[in-house]
């Protein structure tokens, strides 16, 4: 099984065991469903309730009902099982794009190292110590291992 991170339990709300988790996940409608699996630091929990409030997903989790039984992995990453996505052909991770190879026409600017997020919306692609804005992405083709963006005089 490969996890997937999807976001960061960063709070408690209530004294029952809610949780509050920080998530920019894309998918997070498949994700955050009664009956999934959640891997909170290395344990597994099955998610019995989902709401959003402000700009949290909260969580209440099977067998958890109380504050203390879940305050000790606040801070932790959430995690869940990528297979469990059911990405199609056209659908992917941001995470997916580390490693490949980013080319501005003809020309191979680098690896892609790193996604940056900059706003709930707006990411950046670190190649090379360059930051190239998620936008500038033209083409995606993962069997050749190399995504193409626009062309942009005095990005790099």
């Amino acid at each position: 099984m490969e996890k997937v991170l999807v976001g960061k339990y960063v709070k408690t709300h209530g004294i029952k065991g809610e949780i509050k988790i920080k998530s920019n996940f894309k998918y997070k409608d498949r994700v955050f469903k009664v009956g999934n699996l959640l891997f909170i630091g290395e344990k597994e929990f099955e998610i019995t309730g989902y709401r959003i409030h402000q700009d949290y997903d909260m969580i209440t989790l099977k067998g958890i009902n109380d504050i203390n039984e879940i305050l000790p992995l606040k801070g932790n990453f959430v995690y869940f099982d990528k297979e469990k996505l059911n990405l199609d052909d056209k659908e992917y991770l941001d995470t997916d794009l580390i490693n490949l190879d980013l080319y501005m026409k003809d020309r191979l600017i680098g690896k892609v190292q790193e996604i940056s997020y900059v706003t709930k919306t707006k990411k950046l692609l670190i190649v090379d110590n360059h930051y190239i804005p998620y936008e500038l992405i033209k083409n995606i083709d993962f069997k050749s291992k190399k995504i193409e963006i626009e062309e942009v005089s005095g990005l790099i």
